[in-house]
């Protein structure tokens, strides 16, 4: 394993074409108490394709059917790392932070069930993290933790992950703390989230595009 995931972090910035498979700007999705297949096709996903664990750098370009327009497809990788299913999209966005923020039912979590979500948001920035108990769920800005005092805030803390912010510090120490550290702050969020939940994935996997990928058409 390289660096467990602070290594997509580091690569926040970079261009996501990195084919055949993902670097720069991957948004991860963690989800354990619910299995693996089932959170996939809440997502989205298509249960056949599932069944064939078609390496990512192997899916087929997404075509629709004659005399009507593609759906929107986005592309998918995934894999397990002990308890915890993950999913990585390099479009943009995490599917389940925007299935979930549009209130999309197969994307509402249960009881037992956990899932940390860091979105890159590219398309309505900054960055997000969301972190859901169960039926409660709990977002942050990069740079912030959710403020419920949980294992995960205490990781985010003690990572270098949760910058300083007014009043607690004048506009000129969050402005100049901004400009010396916030280029590495995706790679601090990564770094906690990676210690708390205990997830490693291989860089050079994911680059390579060698995990099963799916095709996702979001609810």
């Amino acid at each position: 394993m390289s660096d467990g995931i602070a290594w997509i972090g580091a690569h926040h910035h970079t261009s996501s074409a990195a084919a055949p498979g993902m670097l720069g700007g991957i948004s991860l999705t963690l989800a354990r108490g619910v299995e693996r297949d089932e959170f996939l096709i809440n997502l989205g996903a298509d249960p056949d394709e599932l069944a064939a664990h078609t390496p990512y750098r192997e899916l087929p370009a997404p075509a629709g059917q004659p005399g009507r327009p593609s759906p929107r497809l986005n592309r998918a990788m995934y894999g397990m790392c002990g308890e915890w299913t993950y999913v990585l999209e390099d479009w943009g966005m995490a599917t389940w932070a925007t299935g979930y923020q549009g209130k999309a039912e197969s994307m509402l979590p249960c009881e037992g069930e956990e899932i940390v979500c860091l979105t890159v948001n590219r398309f309505s920035p900054p960055p997000l993290i969301i972190h859901a108990l169960g039926a409660h769920a709990y977002r942050a800005d990069f740079g912030t933790d959710t403020g419920q005092g949980s294992e995960l805030d205490a990781a985010l803390g003690a990572a270098g992950a949760v910058f300083p912010s007014m009043p607690a510090a004048s506009e000129a120490e969050v402005v100049a703390y901004f400009e010396e550290h916030g280029e590495r702050l995706p790679e601090l969020v990564f770094t906690a989230v990676g210690a708390y939940t205990g997830v490693a994935i291989d860089q050079e996997v994911v680059k390579a595009g060698d995990l099963p990928g799916v095709l996702i058409a979001p609810a």
